[in-house]
Formats: structure tokens, C-alpha cells, sequence
């Protein structure tokens, strides 16, 4: 269902020149956060030096694929305020809700990971706004209104332990808030489907509104034998956002391209970013509109596929 822009990658290591100490001749570059602003495809990337260290970066393009990207790190304030050790912030998910930008991301703590809630006007700073809870945790995406009279989000607890030690997940759930950082998680939404295509899942960009219900695209990993992140697509109720109307049995989006198969990481497509292009006066998207899917490529590389969203739709029933 998606096609990949010709000019992929679109962005790579190569593009990141900057004389910040911490950007010199960086290692990789992949899983960017994206929204529309001020007229313009904005990211947030992910990018990773040579001491393994992550900065967010900020990039900026008017047509989706050619992107000026900052020189300097996007300065983070408040973390000095928290008691956690913070070792790496990383694959930021944005959505606008109520006129404001919130950011969340995977935050490395000691021993597992958290998932950070972060808030911004323009993107020259992110105010870290504190942590959403305490357990093992990642793939927070948050939705773009108030669900019956509450924040809402998909997240996927790591409760699952792989053979490197890594813990991961296999089932995304459905949370609720008052105040954005205390949640409660209230429905299991789906799980991975032992032996296909996607045994471990999580979120990957934040839910699209249709008329015909809450478009998600997630990432699915098989696992039995060396592990494969792909890409599927699933239709969520618009009332009750845990209850599945028809979720994919294909993936939409495999590592294909050499690049996405060879890398730090091989053979990964990992979806974090989508920009769709119109909206109706009901703020659904239009089922015609283009939808632009931004990516992590073997976490080397950016790559860029475009789907309409009829079509994502269409692939929720195959």
C-alpha cells in the first residue's frame, strides 16, 4: 500500500554537517517524529554519534522530502528536575492537542525505559513536563482530541524478554489520563499474532481520525528468525478506540531497499512519523487525502512512503 519516494533515502547520516561537538560526523540518523507547521513538514530525528549517544534534531521541508535540517541539537529544559538517570530520549512521537504541542518519547532510565511527556510552541526548545508513570514502557503516542472526557493514548508495556536480554512487547493497550502524566490502562487493543509477520507490535505514529474510525499504523517484528520490523495498519473504533474494527492480515511496508535491510540495525522499517494532507471540516482526513509515512531504515537512515488514506482503509480488510 505504500510507495517509496524516489529520492529515497531522505535523509542519511551525510546530511547531518554541523560543527556541534556532539554532531561531528555522526553514526545514524533514523525514526523522526513529523507534523505540519507553519505551513511547512516539520521532523523531530533521531540522531546518533559516534558514543551512541541520541540528540533530537530539528528539520524542516516545504515539500516533504527535501529537508533543512539544524545545526544544533533542540535544547531540552527540566530534566534536571526528575530523579531518574536519563541516558538516551529518542523516537519522539508529536501531536497537537488543544493548540499546544506535546511530544512523547522513549526515555533510557536505569534499568528500563519511560515514556516522557515534553511541550513546545515552535520547536526551538522542548520543556520536559515529566514522566507518565513508572513501569517499562515505550511506543506512547498520544491522540489527537480527548476521548469521552479524557486524554487518551496507545502505549505497549515491555513484558516480554527476548533472548538478548532486551525486554519488549507484544500487545498495544488503550490509556487514559486527566492531566497527561498520571495513566491508567484501561482495554488491551490487539496483540501480535504468534508465527506472522507481527509477533511483537507496538504504535507508531499517533491515530489518524476518518470517518470510518481511528486509522493506526504499527509496527509488527517477526520474530522466528532473525527479527524483521515491518509495517501494518489497523481501523479502531471512533467511540471506543480499543475495540478493533479490522485490523491487516498483510504488512504494508517491508524492508525491501538495501538500506533498509543493511545497517545498524538490519532489516527494520520502523514507522514514526504521518502527514496527511487533507482534512474535512469534521477533522477527519479525507479519504482521498495523501498520507506521507516518515521512517527509521535499518536505524540508519530516513525513508519516506505515501499511501492515500482509502487506500490504508482498504488495506485494514485484506
Amino acid at each position: 500500500m505504500f510507495k517509496r519516494h524516489p529520492n529515497n533515502p531522505i535523509i542519511s547520516p551525510k546530511d547531518i554537517v554541523s560543527s556541534h561537538p556532539e554532531m561531528i560526523d555522526v553514526s545514524s540518523v533514523f525514526n523522526p517524529g513529523g507534523i505540519q507547521f507553519n505551513d511547512k513538514i516539520l521532523l523531530i530525528i533521531r540522531v546518533q554519534n559516534r558514543g551512541r549517544e541520541t540528540r533530537l534534531v530539528k528539520a524542516t521541508s516545504i515539500d516533504g522530502f527535501q529537508f533543512e535540517i539544524e545545526n544544533e541539537p533542540i535544547p531540552i529544559n527540566g530534566t534536571d528536575n526528575t530523579s531518574e538517570t536519563i541516558f538516551h530520549i529518542y523516537d519522539p512521537r508529536i501531536t497537537k492537542l488543544n493548540n499546544t504541542y506535546l511530544v512523547m518519547a522513549a526515555v533510557d532510565v536505569v534499568g528500563k525505559c519511560l515514556l516522557g511527556l515534553f511541550q513546545t510552541s515552535d520547536f526551538s526548545y522542548l520543556d520536559f513536563l515529566g514522566f507518565t508513570g513508572n513501569e517499562d514502557i515505550r511506543n506512547g503516542v498520544l491522540f489527537p482530541e480527548m476521548i469521552n472526557g479524557k486524554f487518551a493514548r496507545f502505549d505497549r508495556p515491555n513484558k516480554k524478554e527476548v533472548e538478548s536480554g532486551v525486554t519488549t512487547g507484544s500487545q498495544i493497550w488503550y490509556s487514559e489520563s486527566d492531566d497527561l502524566l498520571s495513566w491508567e490502562s484501561k482495554k488491551m487493543v490487539m496483540e501480535g499474532r504468534l508465527h506472522y509477520w507481527d509477533e511483537h507490535i507496538g504504535a507508531g505514529p499517533p491515530p489518524v481520525k476518518t470517518e470510518k474510525g481511528w486509522l493506526l499504523v504499527y509496527h509488527g517484528i517477526a520474530m522466528h528468525y532473525q527479527p524483521i520490523y515491518q509495517v501494518g495498519v489497523v481501523l479502531l473504533d471512533l467511540e471506543k478506540p480499543w475495540k478493533v474494527i479490522a485490523r491487516g492480515r498483510y504488512n504494508i511496508l517491508e524492508p525491501r531497499e538495501i538500506w533498509e535491510m543493511v545497517g545498524q540495525v538490519p532489516n527494520v522499517v520502523f514507522p514514526t512519523g504521518m502527514i496527511v494532507d487533507s482534512i474535512d471540516e469534521h477533522g477527519n482526513a479525507k479519504l482521498d487525502s495523501e498520507v506521507k509515512l516518515y521512517y527509521g531504515a535499518a536505524d540508519t537512515h530516513i525513508g519516506l512512503a505515501t499511501s492515500t488514506i482509502q487506500e490504508l482503509i482498504d488495506a485494514c480488510y485484506a
